[in-house]
């Protein structure tokens, strides 16, 4: 996703052909059932795992199946955590996911126990737990260790040479995957992970579970529902995948809501240029960043930040306000001064991508690409992306080239549950009018979706609504968990709050708010 418009050489002068698929052609499968077998039950040992954050913290883990059509056949395992209630009631388990896919939950059950309302975490296990193929679930994937090690090609193809270079990146990442786990990625998928979630109720022993998602955690919760809606007690959902576009289609509308995104972050640098001096008029500070860019595509950062990695340390900036600062301090060292220390400390804290990673990445992948149906043709990712670019340029280029595997996947892909219920108790969903991530549409149809479902609105915003120190909107989440009240029904929206103010500039990094396991929640779009 990124630039300004640039004119593209056709295919034929890249491959000679148009691109195949690895891999025999897709094939649709049938839809999975409204509801399934749960899972037997298997026996916990919850051992102590504290931390100094999270002193209560208790972990353990379940045997699922691999392929769930085959309960007895290969088991693969899941990494669970858990904060036990201490009211001497319980109201269950509340299983927490972060999103992604690929995002690890099992921190997550600590931040959301000490995140919430005393009162409310007392009654409740919260438990976090990785999903198949993430994290201390095993087996956990990494296709293709280093495929992020700067620095990679620049994103904008104004050369047949880079779109080359970066098809073959794509290429190479999906024929790993084929190679190292050919067994397994048939069975990386949100069905199967919403099957493992009704394993893990079985496994604690509870009749029904509790559910809080985030982002990609949305729409597994949404399955999850639909195949097992007699399971669902409570189910809070937070930055919401639109279910009608799984998944090509919702990545081309991210590239539109990030560059909205980017834009207001340059006009809130441009009405702190006092701070900054980066320019009085959002365009001009625009125009800044994108020479920036095209400087750092010619000559790194300290061998580290190119274009590509410039990119996605500024993508976090879309999710939430609360990193401009320190982008923007970063921005200006290097734009106003050539410093660069400033840039690389901000690529390390938000761009770099280790092991762990890795693993999100692969996993990110492996879902999506067998979630659902992709374009097998490059021409068509190259027509769709070269058009928005043409209107977004700030990262349609990075984003179609972090799911270009898909275009090569090496399986058949399935098809996305049509996740419409009637048969649940009210689910309250929330959304923020200006997240990038998951766009406001996506809620709406979602809300529309659930029959009884509640939309509360933030009214601006980010990805990643609740328990970040909106009181508006954690006072109707804790209400819903403690004793099951909603907003009344409302129409679109069926209540509103603010979104908290702006942050204001600063240049010192102990300003800025780090990275909790709450603060950017994974998203249908990496880096």
């Amino acid at each position: 996703m990124k630039k300004r418009a640039v004119a593209l050489c056709s295919l034929a002068a890249l491959t000679g052909a148009a691109v195949p698929a690895a891999g025999p052609p897709p094939a649709a499968s049938a839809s999975p059932p409204r509801t399934a077998q749960a899972a037997p039950a298997a026996a916990l040992a919850w051992k102590k795992c504290a931390t100094k954050a999270h002193p209560a913290l208790q972990c353990a883990s379940v045997k699922v199946p691999l392929d769930h059509q085959r309960p007895a056949g290969e088991q693969i395992t899941l990494a669970l955590s858990r904060v036990p209630h201490t009211a001497a009631t319980s109201q269950g388990p509340l299983l927490v996911n972060p999103g992604g896919p690929g995002g690890s939950g099992l921190a997550m059950a600590g931040s959301v126990a000490k995140a919430l309302p005393k009162e409310v975490a007392a009654r409740y296990d919260v438990i976090g737990f990785d999903p198949r193929g993430v994290g201390r679930s095993e087996p956990a994937l990494n296709c293709r260790p280093g495929h992020f090690s700067p620095v990679r090609p620049a994103s904008v193809p104004v050369t047949p040479a880079l779109e080359r270079a970066n098809l073959d990146r794509a290429r190479a990442f999906a024929r790993a995957c084929a190679s190292k786990y050919a067994a397994v990625l048939p069975f990386i998928d949100t069905v199967s992970a919403a099957k493992d979630m009704d394993a893990v109720r079985a496994a604690l022993g509870a009749p029904r579970l509790s559910y809080l998602g985030y982002s990609y955690g949305t729409y597994l919760g949404a399955v999850y529902a639909k195949l097992y809606p007699h399971r669902v007690r409570r189910m809070a959902l937070d930055s919401l995948v639109d279910p009608t576009s799984i998944w090509y289609a919702a990545n081309l509308r991210q590239n539109y809501a990030f560059d909205a995104r980017h834009k207001a972050f340059m006009a809130w640098i441009a009405r702190h240029d006092s701070a900054y001096g980066l320019g009085r008029g959002p365009a001009q500070v625009e125009a800044r960043w994108h020479t920036m860019r095209r400087t750092l595509a010619e000559r790194p950062a300290g061998g580290k930040v190119g274009a590509a990695e410039l990119e996605d340390t500024f993508l976090p900036g879309g999710y939430t306000n609360r990193f401009w600062p320190l982008l923007a301090a970063a921005f200006a060292a290097y734009a106003n001064g050539k410093d660069t220390a400033p840039l690389l400390k901000a690529y390390e804290t938000f761009g770099a991508s280790g092991a762990a990673g890795e693993n999100r990445y692969s996993v990110y992948t492996a879902v999506q690409c067998r979630d659902a149906q992709w374009p097998r043709d490059w021409r068509t990712w190259r027509e769709d992306h070269t058009r928005i670019h043409a209107k977004a340029p700030f990262a349609t280029w990075n984003n179609a080239w972090y799911n270009a595997p898909c275009a090569f996947w090496p399986t058949h892909h399935l098809s996305p549950p049509d996740v419409s219920n009637s048969a649940l108790a009210p689910v309250l969903l929330f959304q923020a009018t200006d997240d990038p991530a998951t766009p406001y549409e996506g809620a709406v149809a979602l809300h529309r979706k659930l029959d009884d479902s509640r939309l509360v609105v933030e009214r601006g915003g980010n990805h990643g609504v609740t328990l970040r120190g909106n009181a508006c909107l954690d006072r109707h989440l804790a209400a819903y968990l403690s004793t099951g009240e909603v907003p009344g029904s409302g129409g679109e929206a069926d209540a509103v709050c603010e979104a908290l103010p702006d942050p204001k500039p600063s240049r010192n990094r102990e300003d800025t708010p780090g990275r909790g396991a709450l603060s950017v929640p994974w998203s249908t779009m990496g880096a």
